[in-house]
């Protein structure tokens, strides 16, 4: 999250495009002398959120196009207004897949560092695990993820439920045959990116497919790419409704993810993309979840299980996404959740 004096500097060339560095700090008037305004610029091109033109002297500075993507969002001002008084970006965004995405980072240099300080930490620490404690470990994300994946999409078990349902295959008393349905289904999932490492890399049209297929397995969803319109609860955001433009879109996804050669990126735009696409009448956000995690895998990084992400919280981040095609808000709460995992399981 950028800190405060960052926020203005980037709001101030918003707002006062193509000035120089001089006249920034001359009008900006921050608590800071003119070689740190200096710095923090460079800084703010790094990460992707402001840009340049001309050289030396002439330099001036204007926000990136990309810009959309990381600014920061107060997510509970934003969804104060209600829905029809939100602006938003109703229709799919195929400039965001096509050039966009391709173009930037989604991490920062900090973030990238901290991230692959975890990541050593996941592999030190598995190198001292045994095959069979490994897989203790596995399994318990494994039903958390389960748990959460489930609980975000309305399902009722409890942990403990999840718990006994995946272990010993007993239901819960009072609960429905589709929620237990959707946790093993979960756990079937699972087990197959788990079974076939590289299964999702590349990753594949059909890859994706496959894993939805298992995930909806019994629960009368279809499982093919849709060939109608669908509605999203919470938004005005509209997806595509053309079997054909919704391939072309997972293709271009799928181009996107390998061409990408961050692992951490793969990931979260796996998880982002494939719930905004909305490929299927049902079960994009599980699916996505799944994807992402096979990524992880392959790659022999830790997976992630969401188990501490409040699922409101969870759904407020995604439809910023939608509605804004910015990441900033799911951004932190994937690298919380990467935080989590490494700490929590192994």
């Amino acid at each position: 999250m950028l800190s405060q004096d960052y926020q203005n500097i980037v709001s101030f060339i918003r707002d006062n495009p193509s000035l120089s560095s001089k006249n920034i700090y001359d009008e900006l008037n921050i608590n800071a002398g003119y070689a740190t305004l200096k710095r923090m610029l460079t800084q703010l091109i790094a990460d992707g959120l402001i840009i340049t033109s001309g050289k030396g002297r002439g330099t001036k500075y204007l926000v990136s196009p990309t810009y959309g993507l990381f600014r920061p969002v107060d997510i509970n001002s934003y969804f104060a207004q209600e829905i029809d008084e939100r602006k938003i970006k109703e229709g799919f965004n195929l400039t965001l897949l096509n050039e966009v995405l391709s173009q930037v980072s989604l991490f920062t240099k900090a973030e990238n560092e901290f991230l692959m300080q975890l990541q050593k930490k996941y592999k030190s620490n598995t190198a001292s695990l045994t095959d069979t404690e490994y897989s203790k470990e596995l399994e318990r994300l494994a039903i958390d993820l389960s748990w959460k994946s489930s609980q975000i999409e309305g399902n009722t078990y409890s942990l403990l439920e999840t718990e006994r349902l995946l272990k010993e295959k007993e239901t819960a008393e009072g609960k429905s045959k589709d929620d237990a349905t959707m946790l093993l289904n979960h756990k079937d999932a699972l087990d197959f990116i788990i079974a076939n490492s590289g299964y999702a890399s590349p990753l594949t049209v059909s890859g994706i497919e496959d894993i939805h297929s298992l995930l909806v397995n019994d629960l009368g969803i279809d499982r093919n790419i849709r060939k109608r319109k669908v509605g999203i609860s919470g938004t005005n955001y509209v997806p595509l409704d053309n079997e054909f433009q919704i391939r072309e879109a997972l293709k271009a996804m799928c181009i996107l993810v390998n061409k990408k050669e961050n692992v951490f990126e793969k990931a979260l735009l796996s998880l982002l993309l494939i719930s905004y696409i909305q490929a299927f009448a049902d079960g994009n956000k599980r699916t996505a979840r799944i994807v992402s995690n096979a990524v992880l895998i392959d790659h022999q990084y830790c997976p992630i299980s969401f188990r501490t992400i409040n699922s409101i919280d969870y759904k407020k981040a995604m439809l910023l996404f939608y509605e804004q095609n910015n990441i900033s808000v799911f951004k932190d709460i994937f690298i919380n959740q990467f935080e989590f995992a490494v700490k929590t399981y192994f």
